[in-house]
């Protein structure tokens, strides 16, 4: 396929994941100034951290007046699932120029990496497979900032009836719906689904990266066993 075919390719492959993503970023722009922040310190915390319940966790914290070792050490326990999302794509995007490597990982979100990660294991041949992740990442990249603009401008307009706190889980329960049909891939959600119950007062948000890295570890055991 060539840079074009990819780069499309990757803008529709992530379509069906934007339908959430949309009252996910209405929801952060109107908690986001009805906590103190102005518009414009919460249209460029969309630039600066671009991840949804990192700059939700950020913004409540910040209005609750945590520190900024809290803050931080938050936001990167939240973010920290992204280093098992590189070590994943290192396999295929690996060689690639150190401009390319920057930009796909700014890019990189749940979403595109769910839907590009699945191209790239189809698509090893193709030589243009980064184009994938970029239609993907621009995507929604630029869903997000103009759902996060709307945020901003409808402010408290939006009535609280209308419970827009569902497209949250809903956005990163949509990422993993088709693994329900593998029964490795189930074992594994329900692992790490019931570590994270069991783990959730833990400080500093800790209990997603424990998580994370327990839930890895008994997959590593399963492949081992079974392969």
């Amino acid at each position: 396929m060539t840079k074009i075919d990819t780069f499309i390719k990757g803008i529709l492959d992530i379509l069906p994941l934007m339908i959430p993503v949309v009252p996910f970023g209405i929801i952060y722009g109107v908690i986001g100034v009805e906590i103190g922040f102005s518009p414009m310190e919460v249209f460029a915390m969309s630039f600066v951290i671009f991840a949804g319940s990192s700059q939700i966790a950020f913004a409540q914290l910040f209005a609750a007046g945590a520190s900024p070792l809290v803050m931080i050490s938050s936001v990167a326990v939240i973010n920290s699932r992204h280093i098992l999302y590189g070590a994943v794509l290192a396999e295929y995007l690996g060689k690639l120029r150190l401009t390319w490597k920057i930009i796909l990982s700014y890019l990189m979100a749940d979403q595109a990496f769910s839907v590009s990660s699945a191209y790239f294991k189809k698509n090893v041949k193709n030589k243009n497979v980064h184009f994938h992740m970029l239609g993907s990442g621009l995507t929604l990249w630029s869903l997000w900032q103009l759902s996060t603009l709307i945020g901003i401008v409808l402010g408290n307009i939006v009535p609280a009836q209308l419970g827009l706190e569902f497209a949250i889980p809903l956005t990163f329960f949509s990422l993993i719906l088709s693994e329900l049909r593998k029964l490795d891939h189930l074992i594994i959600i329900l692992i790490s689904g019931i570590c994270s119950v069991l783990t959730y007062n833990f400080p500093f948000k800790i209990y997603i990266i424990f998580s994370a890295i327990f839930s890895l570890a008994i997959s590593i055991m399963i492949n081992k066993k079974f392969k």
